[in-house]
């Protein structure tokens, strides 16, 4: 039994499968940069950045000494009763990064789940109206306010409150009226007509959207579809909320995904990266939203020392190395060699991204999503050394987000490596029953 299989089989009896999301039989022993190091010695070029965790690459040695200096001076104070300057100063960074001419105040968490939870309880009160609107195929989080906002086939037995309506998210390619034209069109028709039945607009407090439906697919709406939601949540005096948890943080060549469509959010739920590997999470919202109730939702280690600093040296590399501007340049490059390979395999159905978050959505011969063949793609990429995981309610779509430091040569790399997990798979050449534990997103 190799190490690696021996910390796992010790890990089944151990740990909860509630923490499962599997796609291969890695155990990692160590990771920096791009790269990851299983406990068998093998090394791997890394696509997934932790589910977009470590844009800045892994193991940085500024982070370490700013995490050592922080922890010696002072290890630890609650936000709710005894706040320290790193609390500010990163509000104060994030407040200038986030879009709008208005009174903005940030909210601190630790993690995606609880920054949006704070979302379905503040911005309902802050309204005074009761419902919200939110996607299929979103995916916000796993607490219960958080699991109500998402759309996700993965949440559909939890189902949360009752006020949240669900809309169809608008996409190009997998349309969900089976009609490719005027898709925008479409989509904006049929919000109208929930209005008009289900959820008036007068007693709807906001819509949360993902600006690229990252779990979802890696889904980009077309473009100016982010523009007319902006505009009709202004014509209703409906808040618009933009989660940004995944994408955000530079990964799409700006530092926020829905900058790209020249628009303001009310809200921005910011998450994953934002530590740098330390678990920390914020909303950055309109001052009426974010002071809707005093001491409304509280976590102790809410905003401590350790992790506000590590998220401010975060946020300095990213500045000072121009990762926003190599996300871009590398994203192109990565979507460019992903549409040649389109060219050459005729089950590669969709290649979408910006930046470098990306996605390709993998087909039957008659278009359906083909899950199996995912699956496959993924954990012969594996094989070869190269992590990547899927995503989309039909688990048909690879995701492509690694650390924003990414070189273009390791882009070279990737395509090639993926070039030759696409060339096994369409020639049948990979046993399917290495598969059967790994279930993915079940």
């Amino acid at each position: 039994m190799t190490e690696s299989r021996s910390i796992i089989e010790r890990e089944k009896k151990t740990i909860s499968k509630a923490l499962n999301l599997r796609f291969h039989p890695i155990s990692v022993e160590s990771a920096f940069g791009t790269r990851i190091k299983d406990t068998n010695g093998t090394s791997y070029l890394d696509l997934t950045a932790g589910w977009a965790v470590a844009n800045i690459g892994y193991s940085r040695e500024e982070v370490a000494k700013v995490l050592y200096d922080q922890y010696k001076k002072l290890s630890f104070t609650t936000q709710l009763s005894a706040p320290s300057e790193t609390m500010t100063l990163l509000a104060e960074e994030l407040i200038g990064i986030s879009p709008g001419a208005f009174e903005k105040k940030v909210w601190f968490g630790h993690s995606g789940s609880d920054a949006n939870e704070f979302i379905s309880k503040f911005v309902p009160v802050a309204s005074g109206r009761s419902k919200m609107i939110s996607f299929f195929g979103s995916y916000h989080g796993q607490t219960m306010g958080a699991s109500s906002l998402s759309g996700h086939a993965a949440q559909a037995m939890f189902e949360g409150r009752g006020n949240v309506v669900k809309v169809p998210y608008p996409n190009e390619f997998r349309p969900f009226s089976g009609i490719k034209e005027n898709i925008k069109e479409q989509s904006m028709c049929f919000l109208q007509e929930v209005f008009a039945t289900v959820c008036p607009p007068e007693d709807t407090a906001g819509i949360i959207i993902e600006a690229i439906q990252s779990d979802g697919g890696m889904v980009l709406p077309p473009e100016g579809f982010l523009k007319s939601l902006r505009e009709i949540c202004d014509q209703y005096g409906i808040y618009l909320i933009f989660d940004e948890v995944k994408v955000g943080l530079g990964r799409t060549g700006k530092w926020f995904a829905f900058e790209h469509e020249n628009i303001i959010a009310d809200a921005i739920v910011i998450g994953k990266s934002l530590g740098a590997g330390v678990p920390i999470s914020a909303v950055v919202g309109r001052s009426e939203i974010m002071d809707a109730v005093v001491a409304g939702h509280m976590f102790t280690a809410s905003g401590n020392p350790i992790s506000t600093a590590a998220a401010i040296e975060n946020i300095r590399i990213i500045k000072e190395e121009k990762l926003i501007e190599n996300a871009n340049e590398r994203g192109k490059q990565f979507i460019t060699g992903l549409e040649e390979l389109k060219e050459k395999y005729d089950f590669i159905g969709d290649v979408r991204g910006k930046g470098l978050a990306i996605g390709v959505e993998i087909v039957k011969s008659d278009g359906r999503p083909d899950a199996s063949a995912t699956a496959a793609i993924c954990y012969r990429a594996y094989e070869l050394g190269l992590l990547l995981y899927t995503v989309g309610i039909h688990s048909n779509v690879l995701e492509i987000t690694p650390p924003l430091i990414i070189k273009d040569e390791e882009v070279e790399e990737a395509l090639n490596l993926l070039n030759i997990a696409f060339k096994d798979i369409e020639r049948g050449d990979f046993d399917y029953s290495k598969l059967e534990e790994y279930a993915g997103w079940g």
